[in-house]
């Protein structure tokens, strides 16, 4: 399924506002994806995120699997040296996915249907201390 954002640029100005974070202070050394542990689970790194998020190429990430592969784990931003804190674009990139969606896109009596086996656990006890009413 995809999700349109209407203006790409629009999109992305609410995924810096959500996230408090200046992806233009990336210089691209790529520490954030080295320290990542789900690094080999992910089609879109975390320094690639940021790029992303500079070019306004957000229905790529939206589609992404990395947006859901993320373990919220922030290892990524402890590493940043330039403070671009890549998990939080993500995370902020997550919520607009949610917003988009609607309230209550996700039961949790739906989840053992959908869920991935080779989901990390971590992840899902993230998302829902993150997404819980």
């Amino acid at each position: 399924m995809a999700y349109t954002y209407g203006n790409a640029q629009n999109a992305a100005e609410r995924i810096k506002e959500i996230s408090g974070v200046n992806p233009l202070k990336c210089m691209k050394c790529g520490k954030c994806s080295a320290t990542c542990p789900a690094f080999n689970e992910m089609d879109i790194k975390p320094h690639q995120f940021v790029t992303y998020v500079q070019n306004g190429d957000i229905d790529a990430l939206a589609q992404s699997k990395s947006l859901w592969k993320c373990l919220s784990c922030f290892a990524c931003v402890e590493r940043c040296p330039r403070d671009v804190k890549p998990g939080k674009l993500i995370d902020a990139a997550r919520q607009l996915v949610v917003r988009e969606r609607g309230q209550n896109y996700l039961e949790a009596d739906e989840i053992p249907e959908l869920i991935d086996e080779e989901t990390p656990q971590q992840l899902l006890v993230s998302a829902f201390r993150r997404y819980r009413r």
